[in-house]
């Protein structure tokens, strides 16, 4: 049993290295490759590295290299390099930065990242329904792009929307309260170049109880409601 546990947690240790922290130089993204900022992007860097006080400008780290992948579509090792370079940092801190959030991806991903939540409450409103459906719909699995480049499907934690599961991101804008056709039509409008409306696809507005108000239901009262009538 516990030369089992040794080697499981090998097994993850070394998934981790390879998929989250270790950089191995491909065709694809090796320092040789060059990258610099557009004009444009220049002009909204200036913008940010405003906001931070002379000597703090390492603070724009985040924005900065958020700049880069909205740029380039992912995050390679030599933008990351670009970034270290404009905000005079060691490079290091730069990777140490990257390989710790995952919104950062380092990898080529397609066109529209669909990240599909799995966490407790999505997964008690049958989230695998929506995975299996997407998986079904275009072919590939968790973590695979398709051959065209147009669709990343990735797996994530909690992306703060519980109320509407079962919910996914793609790129910048969320999709709530699915079933497995409402994400199949997401897709396909996708797919004929079109942004499909984000938000709940029940019905619902916003956050509301499915169920309808619970509370809030009259008119609000008027002022003075309550107060003694000697005050």
């Amino acid at each position: 049993m516990r030369c089992r546990r040794y080697l499981m947690l090998v097994t993850f240790i070394k998934m981790w290295e390879v998929h989250l922290v270790v950089h191995r130089d491909t065709p694809e993204n090796n320092a040789e490759i060059p990258f610099d900022f557009t004009a444009e992007n220049y002009k909204r860097l200036e913008a940010i590295l405003n906001n931070y006080p002379e000597g703090h400008k390492s603070a724009a780290v985040l924005p900065a290299l958020d700049l880069a992948q909205r740029q380039h579509g992912w995050l390679p090792i030599s933008a990351m390099n670009k970034v270290a370079e404009i905000l005079n940092m060691p490079a290091m801190r730069i990777y140490e930065v990257a390989t710790f959030y995952t919104m950062y991806n380092r990898k080529p991903m397609g066109k529209y990242h669909i990240q599909v939540c799995t966490t407790t409450p999505c997964m008690l409103c049958n989230s695998d329904s929506i995975v299996e459906a997407i998986q079904k719909k275009l072919g590939i699995h968790i973590g695979e792009t398709t051959a065209d480049k147009l669709f990343t499907v990735t797996e994530v934690e909690c992306l703060g929307a519980c109320v509407n599961a079962p919910m996914v991101q793609i790129n910048d804008n969320y999709y709530e309260d699915l079933a497995p056709k409402d994400i199949e039509d997401i897709i396909d409008e996708l797919k004929a170049g079109r942004v499909p409306k984000p938000g709940p696809r029940n019905g619902r507005f916003s956050c509301e109880p499915a169920s309808g108000l619970t509370s809030l239901t009259e008119p609000p009262t008027g002022p003075g409601f309550g107060v003694r009538p000697d005050l």
